[in-house]
């Protein structure tokens, strides 16, 4: 969750693009369908998947979605379904990285199974800007101090939401979760699987709470990693995102001044707080160049998250505000770009467009720019120098062209088997505490509580986390109730 501006384009050609991605054939019964797998190298197999584009109306248009799996290697049991989160970030990318993303024990009994939901990557792409405009956007004062800076950043999201529906207007009321979850259980039967195994991951934890919600009687087993608590609107999401990344930038901090090697000048929590906030104050009045573009006070903040998502890229995160202090933002810029899917020669993933249109139809915002200002003012009090950036981060969806589809509210799944669920007690952008309100909501939700840092537990370094998960997957048996991981075994 929260990757890029929605923390959580040649508009003519992209209107082609996107109508084309419908199909208007009228397609038969959705779960009458056979994958028919092809090559697409290194061991993998691609195929498409034909879902209705609204479930209202199941005989009328549909989408293709793109699918990859990796054969399991010896006895199979099944497919794992994996969902790395986002929204908007690659399963087909996701899927590429079987080897890495699920161990060896677990890939060798079950097909590992990727897939871009609607609007994401490969599977019908909601766009909205050109890649100049998403430079733009990307780069505007997300910390307005004046009503200049409100009246642009509001002129922006604006222009965002409008390009969204000039682009894909036809596909933005169908997005959203409540869909998504669909589709996942007609890939489901199209893999000929009577109950889903998945592995899902920060905003695939919901996508999965909301499957077992609506299925829970095809359930196998579930593992949700970096829950997500889905009675929180969208505004209490931000706050406490924002806390989750002060919390974790704090942690680094520690680990960092502890070390005589630390490249932040001041030796404390505090001034190493004081330090970044200083920063990003400079770029706000004067950002770094970098070539041909400048490094704003958004895409430092940017720049300053991305290595909090991962223990390991901490060391990196010292080196760019290092840099960064002797006026080179080279990798806070670098940092940034891979965050919301910016490759070197300028062009965009789908990533930042599908993570806002599939956030603002998930939940309710507030509708005007005045409330964003309360929102964004209080949650910076609260929690200085993150919450009013991921606060206005969400701006456009005040001016969605369409309407919510669903609501906050507790996701149950009754009847359904045991599902696991993982919490990072420093995880930055799905706090702890989410995880520990979603495995109270699931009736069968059992807690695994990992204490450490960094996005997410499962193959991160935990052989506790690690062995629990496997052993759940493989035999459908649950850990006890609260299981705790130590950082260090």
């Amino acid at each position: 969750m929260g990757r890029g501006r929605g923390f959580v384009i040649g508009l003519g050609l992209s209107l082609v693009v996107a109508a084309c991605a419908v199909q208007t054939t009228p397609p038969p019964d959705p779960y009458k369908q056979r994958l028919a797998w092809r090559d697409c190298g290194d061991g993998f197999e691609c195929a498409k998947l034909a879902v209705p584009l609204d479930y209202a109306k199941p005989g009328a248009d549909r989408l293709a979605i793109s699918v990859i799996r990796l054969p399991a290697a010896d006895d199979r049991l099944g497919s794992i379904v994996v969902n790395p989160g986002g929204p908007g970030a690659s399963g087909i990318d996701y899927g590429r990285a079987a080897r890495l993303i699920v161990s060896p024990e677990v890939r060798a009994r079950f097909d590992v199974v990727g897939f871009d939901p609607r609007g994401v990557g490969e599977s019908s792409p909601v766009t909205c800007l050109s890649d100049a405009g998403l430079d733009a956007f990307l780069a505007l004062d997300a910390t307005p101090d004046t009503k200049a800076e409100v009246t642009a950043l509001e002129a922006g999201s604006r222009e965002f939401a409008r390009g969204c529906q000039a682009a894909s207007g036809r596909l933005l009321p169908h997005l959203g979760t409540a869909n998504a979850a669909r589709d996942l259980d007609v890939l489901r039967a199209a893999l000929g699987d009577d109950r889903l195994t998945y592995l899902g991951k920060s905003y695939g934890t919901y996508l999965g709470a909301y499957y077992a919600d609506l299925f829970p009687e095809r359930v196998r087993a579930l593992v949700l990693d970096g829950g997500i608590d889905p009675t929180l609107n969208r505004v209490q999401l931000n706050e406490a995102q924002a806390k989750g990344f002060s919390d974790a930038f704090r942690a680094y901090a520690a680990d960092c001044v502890a070390a005589p090697d630390c490249l932040l000048k001041s030796r404390t929590v505090d001034g190493a707080v004081a330090e970044l906030a200083g920063l990003l104050r400079r770029t706000d009045g004067k950002p770094l160049r970098v070539g041909g573009r400048e490094v704003t006070e958004a895409l430092a903040t940017l720049g300053a998250l991305t290595p909090l998502y991962d223990r390991g890229t901490w060391p990196l995160l010292s080196d760019a505000l290092h840099e960064a202090a002797n006026g080179d933002g080279g990798l806070l810029l670098r940092s940034a770009d891979q965050l919301v899917g910016r490759a070197e020669n300028g062009t965009y993933t789908n990533q930042t467009e599908a993570n806002m249109a599939i956030n603002c139809v998930d939940s309710p915002y507030p509708r005007t720019t005045a409330a964003f200002v309360k929102a964004a003012a209080k949650s910076e009090r609260e929690v200085p120098g993150f919450g009013a950036f991921i606060m206005w981060s969400s701006l456009p969806c005040a001016f969605w062209p369409v309407p919510v589809t669903t609501s906050p509210r507790p996701l149950k799944a009754s009847g359904a088997p045991p599902i696991l669920v993982v919490g990072t007690t420093r995880d930055p952008a799905t706090p702890y505490p989410w995880a520990r309100s979603l495995a109270a909501q699931l009736e069968s939700g059992v807690l695994v509580s990992f204490d450490g840092d960094g996005h997410t537990a499962y193959l991160s370094g935990s052989t506790c986390v690690d062995g629990l998960v496997d052993t759940y997957l493989l035999t459908g048996r649950a850990p006890a109730k609260d299981t705790r991981c130590p950082e260090i075994e």
